[in-house]
């Protein structure tokens, strides 16, 4: 019997902040645009043809075998173990493990009948099915993003080998890659992003891959969420290095106000110098485009005041703007030049050169909108009235009334009508580069109160993907140039610094048992696919 292998598209994302913590930071402004009360019936066909779907995960949050087949202590496993974190990632969903099981019975069953022989068919059936590819292959999407560990692909950076497991591994699993955790030896030599010589050890990773997987890679990003992943680890400090200042967190050491913006400067440098080896080495031969993602919620004013409005337009600013003006334009925003001042970096003659146009297409992680208070002018928390936040303030509600439903997520709301509002809002700024939604999820509330049933019969993920969706399609009716969706997440996984609590997933994973099992939603997003309607279509 031969057994049908996915068929995947290519992502690649070298580097990740953070995937679905914190859903509420990016910017906007407007009115409503999109109805969230109106009945909503999405179908595949509401789409353009070519038109990429998928689903995500992210390495640390799903692989475990934290130290298996040659890879190194990660940045997020020292983080963990050394008390970082109340549960860690350890084994997360066993993916790694899940993963190379499924794909070597694959290729036996694919060319060894003396194999299947040896086993009951209904055994070896229901064994191949419950492992992860052939979930994937049963939800029918076109595309799969998930992560690579840096340290799984070189342990010790500059220093030590090409791990062959990790690039094996990686080769198996191709389609849409994002880095998160790094080797922990890169931390504590140059005290990650704060080092300059830090871009040197990224400039050899993406090389690496871009050798090892580029004629399989079509789409490569090389920094995903690079300033919420700033903010987390450099201003809040609950995030590796774990380096903070008062009023933001209580770290060991650190300074809020400053080192975020070193960090974000050395990661955009890289970025540029990652791109421009891509656009004149390996592009020409193999046929990719590079980008970059950033952490997208909508922001609306607060009130209909000028200062609430220029907020709103600030908050964007020192969110997406921080990466997508560097990476289009060659500058930072005028917003970060106005309040930052001499703290801010300025980009060199050359590297103006080397930022500008370094994207071909724009990621966009988003989930919830939320309010936008000015802080120059009106009394706001002590973290709003700091430059580093655009001396803006986040406020989920306004008179009495949530801006949307609450999710299962801290700070996160329903609200589908910023999806269309955040992608029109880039597609102006950005005279419409060609975008991808790499990310946009619903987080169960209540988890600990639920039982597996409730969990598992996730009508609100539905309705929230379909109204999502809705969105999306009438900002690309309208002229976007929007060319994929990837639904956060594939598997309920480890979130950060939230462990395992917080859920995401279309399928649902016992902790016990590592067991998957499909939520309604799987149902529902596999006849979205075939362009089907509901839940009992066949």
């Amino acid at each position: 019997m031969k057994m049908k292998i996915l068929t995947i598209s290519l992502f690649f994302f070298l580097i990740s902040a953070s995937a679905s913590f914190l859903e509420a930071s990016n910017n906007g402004y407007g009115g409503s645009i999109y109805e969230e009360n109106e009945e909503t019936q999405i179908r595949r066909s509401d789409f353009p043809s070519g038109f990429l779907f998928g689903t995500a995960t992210s390495a640390y949050q799903v692989e475990g075998a934290y130290l298996d087949d040659g890879k190194s202590f990660s940045n997020w496993d020292a983080f963990c173990h050394s008390g970082g974190c109340e549960e860690n990632g350890d084994i997360a969903d066993d993916h790694y493990h899940m993963f190379l099981v499924s794909w070597l019975i694959t290729v036996y069953l694919s060319i060894s009948l003396t194999f299947i022989i040896s086993l009951s068919f209904f055994e070896v059936l229901t064994f191949v099915i419950q492992k992860d590819i052939e979930l994937m292959h049963f939800l029918g999407i076109q595309t799969y993003r998930f992560s690579i560990s840096w340290a799984r692909i070189l342990p010790r950076g500059r220093f030590g080998e090409v791990n062959p497991a990790g690039i094996m591994f990686y080769s198996k699993i191709i389609d849409n890659l994002i880095l998160k955790d790094l080797p922990q030896e890169l931390e504590d030599r140059y005290g990650s992003w704060l080092n300059p010589e830090k871009q040197e050890e990224f400039i050899y990773f993406a090389e690496i891959c871009f050798k090892s997987f580029g004629d399989q890679v079509k789409y490569w990003i090389t920094i995903n969420e690079p300033k919420l992943y700033a903010e987390l680890a450099y201003e809040l400090g609950i995030f590796p290095p774990s380096r903070c200042s008062e009023p933001f967190g209580n770290c060991l050491d650190g300074n809020s106000d400053v080192e975020p913006i070193i960090a974000m400067h050395n990661m955009l440098l890289a970025h540029g110098r990652a791109s421009k080896l891509y656009h004149e080495y390996f592009q020409p031969k193999q046929g990719g485009s590079i980008g970059v993602t950033v952490h997208s919620c909508m922001y609306e004013p607060l009130t209909d005041s000028e200062l609430d409005h220029q907020a709103a337009k600030r908050a964007f600013a020192f969110h997406s703007g921080w990466a997508l003006d560097p990476s289009i334009f060659g500058g930072y925003p005028e917003e970060l030049k106005k309040y930052l001042g001499h703290e801010l970096p300025s980009f060199s003659p050359d590297e103006k050169s080397l930022m500008k146009n370094s994207i071909d297409f724009i990621g966009i992680n988003h989930y919830s909108t939320s309010y936008v208070k000015d802080c120059t002018n009106s009394n706001c928390s002590a973290t709003g009235n700091h430059a580093i936040e655009g001396f803006v303030e986040m406020v989920g509600e306004r008179d009495g009334m949530l801006i949307g439903e609450l999710t299962g997520q801290h700070g996160s709301y329903v609200v589908p009508r910023g999806m269309e509002e955040i992608v029109n809002l880039i597609k102006t700024r950005y005279n419409n580069t060609p975008m991808f939604i790499t990310e946009n999820g619903y987080s169960s509330p209540d988890v600990h109160e639920q039982r597996v049933s409730e969990l598992t019969n996730d009508v609100k993920r539905i309705e929230y993907h379909s109204k999502y969706l809705a969105s999306l399609a009438k900002s690309i009716r309208d002229g976007a140039d929007v060319r994929g969706y990837f639904a956060w997440s594939f598997l309920d996984s480890y979130e950060w610094t939230n462990g395992y609590n917080t859920r995401y997933g279309l399928y649902y994973v016992d902790r016990q048992t590592l067991t998957r099992t499909p939520k309604l939603s799987v149902t529902w997003y596999k006849n979205f696919l075939a362009d089907k309607t509901g839940l009992d279509d066949n």
